[in-house]
């Protein structure tokens, strides 16, 4: 089944690689490497380029633990760890007791998180938003809590380009995160990266395509939302570059046009039906589509447009404000903000979202509130409605 063909390649990360590759081996070979959150898409790539690189142990903390198998079936089924590196997988919660176990097995040279909420979905009541916020923000305080007790030479954590003007929580509390994880960086190496839909990731729409067409249901998707897309291989480039390149501090995100490089969900939709040998059917309602026989013989396929309605969507991305002090020239395929130091006190964090989660009655617009004093260019969009609510 055609997938990623159908996603041009806008940027190419070759220049950069090539350039910084002694640097990297130098840092990689023979080093101590965590990452948290591997099982994932973004994660999985991520090791995949750092093992070219041989470590001499790698370690890969998941939930889930199903993703986990797979990601060493990968492994193993490639050469990337038939120089037999130490190489372990722990299917535990980054919260838990049990991964302040694991941290302090090693002095870590390098530490990856991936571990995040990261859909606009992970937000429809106050339970979701607490599970995000647990997540994304008490994982971040935790993980950079115990690196300050023995810092890693290196530290990345994954953020996203909806961290920039959020006007959701997941977005907003990824800037907030961002800021946590800057805040550190004078005690340890830290940086973070900011970049674009990884194209036929984990849970994402693109994915979800796939998923319609094996179980024969129809496909939807909004019409009016654009967004910025890389490969999956390229997600795993991206962080790596922005792990070692540039200053302690800085957000990087991908050369991409925001005029030019974003793409409709729409139009990717219809391609992708097209490539794959469909003539699309556009139905009027998910009744509709839901509704057409699908069968071998006929090669059209039922495809419901709608126009966007749910909370904290944007219909464009962007990587960085005006407000933000951006540069685009250092690098062939990178750009980066430059954050001034941030003071900020972990324990005042943890006390503000704790008193409002131990209400018997807390509501999203107090958590909301709670966000926006730390990230006050938060504008929260809320319509009432979630994507659990669609097809």
């Amino acid at each position: 089944m055609i997938s990623e063909s159908i996603i041009p390649k806008r940027i190419d990360f070759t220049t950069d690689l090539k350039n910084n590759e002694q640097i990297i081996k130098n840092h990689v070979s023979g080093s101590n490497v965590l990452v948290i959150g591997g099982a994932g898409t973004i994660g999985s790539n991520y090791i995949k380029k750092i093992l070219k690189f041989k470590p001499k142990n790698l370690t890969v903390v998941d939930i889930n633990e199903n993703g986990l198998t797979e990601l060493t079936r990968d492994l193993r089924s490639s050469n990337l760890l038939d120089y037999n590196p130490g190489y372990i997988t722990y299917p535990v919660n980054l919260l838990s007791k049990t991964f302040d176990k694991i941290y302090n097995t090693y002095e870590w040279h390098l530490v990856a998180n991936f571990s995040a909420h990261k859909h606009v979905r992970s937000e429809k009541d106050i339970i979701s938003v607490e599970a995000l916020i647990m997540n994304n923000i008490f994982g971040a305080i935790k993980l950079l809590n115990l690196c300050e007790t023995k810092p890693p030479k290196y530290f990345f954590s994954v953020s996203t380009d909806k961290a920039a003007n959020p006007v959701n929580i997941m977005g907003a509390s990824k800037s907030l995160m961002e800021k946590l994880i800057l805040s550190k960086k004078n005690k340890f190496r830290v940086s973070t990266a900011r970049f674009a839909n990884v194209a036929f990731s984990n849970g994402s729409l693109l994915e979800g395509f796939l998923n319609r067409i094996i179980k024969k249901q129809p496909l939807s998707c909004p019409s009016d939302i654009k967004r910025f897309f890389v490969t999956p291989e390229q997600s795993g480039e991206i962080c790596l570059l922005s792990t070692f390149l540039g200053e302690s501090g800085n957000i990087f995100f991908p050369k991409l046009d925001f005029n030019k490089d974003q793409i409709f969900f729409k139009e990717i939709a219809l391609e992708f039906l097209k490539k794959n040998n469909f003539t699309p059917h556009i139905t009027s309602s998910e009744k509709e589509a839901k509704s057409f026989k699908i069968n071998n013989n006929d090669k059209r396929y039922p495809i419901y447009f709608f126009k966007t309605d749910t909370s904290g969507e944007k219909a464009y991305e962007e990587f960085y404000t005006d407000e933000e002090d951006f540069h685009i020239d250092d690098f062939d395929s990178l750009g980066y903000i430059k954050v001034p130091h941030i003071k900020l006190s972990f324990q005042q964090v943890i006390n503000d979202f704790d008193d409002i989660f131990s209400k018997k009655n807390c509501s999203k617009t107090e958590i909301v509130n709670i966000i926006k004093k730390y990230v006050p260019d938060f504008s929260h969009v809320d319509t009432g409605n979630h994507l659990d609510q669609k097809m």
